[in-house]
This record gives C-alpha cells, structure tokens and sequence, in this order.
C-alpha cells in the first residue's frame, strides 16, 4: 500500500483528501505544517507528498527545498494562488506538479496515481537489451535508476529523471517543448513552457560543469531541446 502525506493548515482540506485519497486505497498519513511533515518523512516512509505552500512555522516552499536535500519523492504542492509566479517558484524548489485551490478532489487523486506510476516506473521506459544509455562521460542506468556524470552521481527529481532519459535515449533528435510534456506528464500540453524550462533548466545545473554552455542539453531555438551526441 503505498503511503501519502497530507500536510495543509486547513483540517478541513486535509480531512477532506484523506477521505478520497482513503477510498482509493492509499494510506495517509496527515501533518498541518512543514516541520511536522519533515519529521513524519523522517520516521516512515512516504511514497509522496501533497503540500501547501502557505503555513505557519514553516511554509511548504521551504519544506520542500528542505525535503529536497534527501529525497527525490514526488511533490504535489497546493495553493490558493493561481498566478504563474507561484507555479514556477514551486517547480523551481523541486516539485513535481502543482494545483490551484479551489481543486476537484477527483483531479487530485488522478495527478497523484500518475506522480506514483512515474516515480515507481520512471516513465516505463525501460530498455529491451541494455539497461544503460550513455551519453560521453554521461551515463544513464535505467534499472538501478541512477545517473551519473563522469562517475559522479547526480541527484534527480522523477520528473527530471524522465526528461533526460527520453532524450538521451534518442540523443541527436530535438523534442518540443509539447512533445515533451505530452510524453512525459501523458496530458495535453496547453501553456506547458514555463513548466518544461523550468526542469529543463535544473537539469542543466546537476549534469553540465557550466550551465550557460552546455555540454549535453542543448536548446534549439524555436524547435525545442535536444541531447547532442558525443563523440
């Protein structure tokens, strides 16, 4: 059974998605702001978490830059807010996906069974003869889920994870911003390009030594994004 983390100052909020999120089978596990969801992490596992951006003592952005440090679980973050800003500020700490308050509980439940398919599979994307892609000194292992740079290990989030991995599996070719979230969050892309850059540009930062000169990711102006092939 997998286990879910609700953490939101709002009791009635929390209550309400333990209740959909119960029915469906998963267990909750529920805290009412990010220290005490920090410590709940700490002391059980947590296949994902749902956050809410403002609470007291310590706030969901936070949380989640401090849960980032050790855990690369999925991260759904709530707010009241609607405004793009906060959208990205909470993909740029490491979430994963993001819903606006008022949210259909039924929308909710659906983005976190897609969170936990692509945490647990990583995109499916498994490979028929090797499990490895390798990229010059970059080095993708798809069974163990591990990337590395020249030997040296880099943390991914899923969601990063995922992007690299369809691109180096077909280094040389250039993906859309579109076909890149459709491949990878399996929905239509309607107004994806803040949401694709803003991971895109993380991955930058863990896998190339400069990040305004990329090595391996590669943008193609106007086109998309693309892992240029080593020689």
């Amino acid at each position: 059974m997998e286990i879910i983390l609700v953490c939101d100052d709002d009791r009635e909020i929390v209550d309400a998605i333990k209740i959909y999120l119960s029915g469906e089978g998963f267990e909750v596990l529920t805290a009412y702001d990010g220290e005490e969801a920090i410590s709940l992490m700490s002391k059980n596992r947590v296949d994902l978490l749902i956050i809410d951006i403002m609470m007291p003592v310590l706030d969901g952005i936070r949380a989640t830059m401090k849960i980032r440090e050790s855990s690369t679980v999925p991260i759904i973050m709530l707010s009241a807010k609607s405004e793009d800003a906060d959208k990205i500020l909470g993909l740029n700490i490491g979430a994963d996906d993001y819903l606006t308050k008022p949210f259909n509980p039924l929308e909710l439940v659906a983005r976190v069974k897609s969170q936990l398919r692509r945490y647990k599979k990583l995109g499916n994307m498994s490979l028929p003869e090797s499990q490895k892609v390798v990229v010059g000194d970059l080095e993708i292992d798809d069974e163990t889920k591990e990337v590395t740079i020249a030997g040296e290990l880099i943390k991914l989030t899923p969601i990063e994870y995922n992007i690299l991995l369809l691109l180096a599996k077909n280094a040389g070719k250039v993906f859309s911003i579109d076909e890149i979230y459709e491949q990878i969050w399996n929905e239509e892309a309607i107004g994806a390009d803040n949401t694709v850059a803003v991971h895109i540009r993380h991955i930058r930062e863990k896998i190339e030594i400069n990040p305004k000169e990329p090595r391996y990711l590669k943008v193609v102006w106007g086109v998309g994004y693309k892992i240029e092939k080593q020689n």
